[in-house]
């Protein structure tokens, strides 16, 4: 808890006048939205107490808090993973901080591959839902009560309301939306075509390595959640070529203006 506070203090230190509600996680390629935000103000994570070092190539590892379609935001520009090696309390501290910063809602997002056939590379997914398949959950350990319950529902980790708003938003400006349920598995290696199989079988319809600790953590904290996928690929097995990480940046290079006019649109609707 002190190490929450003290990102928080400092966080709302540097952020002055700024109150954000609204707190968004930019994945691998996504984290271009940030450079929309107004009046920006960076915080690097090196600078902020207990943040460690984003590695990841795509996440530019800061803070970014200003206005955003009239409303006051603060983005991660880059997060933090699993497989990085930091353990789960780590990896969802920014989550923490940001609600003791006062957020009150989170758009999360991440680059993910396809497990469902009728999805294509660059199609949009709202989350309704997830698997967690790491084998542990950032909520393990003593519960810091002053965040949330010691057993927090689950069952709609992503709000309804703000599904049906991301929906409203696609439709009147002509982007086209998938929705499905995203699996959220430790990575860093891909995975293999018969876990694909298996995956889809559970009824997973994407597959990702980030995302399901944040949204547990949010949901323990009490946040409304909207979860975005861009399918950057297809998952291992569907078609018959090797998976990159270079695949995934293309991917969302090439999806970014309609990524940046969906969460716009959100945060719009938001202030409604």
């Amino acid at each position: 808890m002190t190490q929450i506070t003290e990102a928080a203090a400092y966080i709302n230190e540097k952020l002055g006048r700024l109150k954000p509600e609204t707190g968004l996680i930019l994945g691998s390629g996504l984290g271009v939205l940030a450079e929309e935000i107004e009046n920006p103000v960076a915080i690097p994570y090196q600078d902020i107490p207990g943040f460690p070092a984003s590695t990841v190539a795509g996440h530019k590892g800061q803070l970014v808090a200003g206005k955003l379609e009239g409303r006051d935001v603060v983005a991660m520009q880059g997060r933090f993973h699993f497989y990085e090696g930091y353990p789960m309390e780590l990896v969802t501290l920014p989550v923490r901080a940001m609600y003791a910063a006062g957020v009150k809602e989170l758009i999360v997002t991440n680059a993910a591959g396809g497990i469902n056939e009728s999805f294509d590379a660059g199609n949009l997914m709202l989350i309704e839902d997830h698997l967690n398949m790491f084998g542990t959950n950032p909520l393990i350990g003593e519960n810091i009560e002053t965040q949330g319950p010691r057993f927090p529902d689950m069952s709609k980790p992503y709000n309804p309301d703000m599904i049906r708003l991301a929906a409203e938003a696609a439709s009147e400006h002509g982007i086209e939306v998938k929705r499905g349920v995203y699996a959220g598995t430790t990575g860093p290696s891909y995975e293999t075509p018969a876990e694909v199989r298996m995956l889809r079988i559970l009824g997973a319809d994407a597959v990702g390595m980030s995302t399901v600790p944040e949204v547990i953590t949010a949901g323990h904290c009490g946040l409304r959640v909207l979860g975005i996928s861009c399918i950057s690929n297809m998952a291992a097995g569907i078609l018959d070529q090797p998976l990159t990480h270079d695949e995934v940046m293309e991917t969302t290079e090439a999806v970014k203006q309609d990524f940046i006019q969906l969460v716009k649109a959100v945060v719009n609707k938001l202030n409604g």
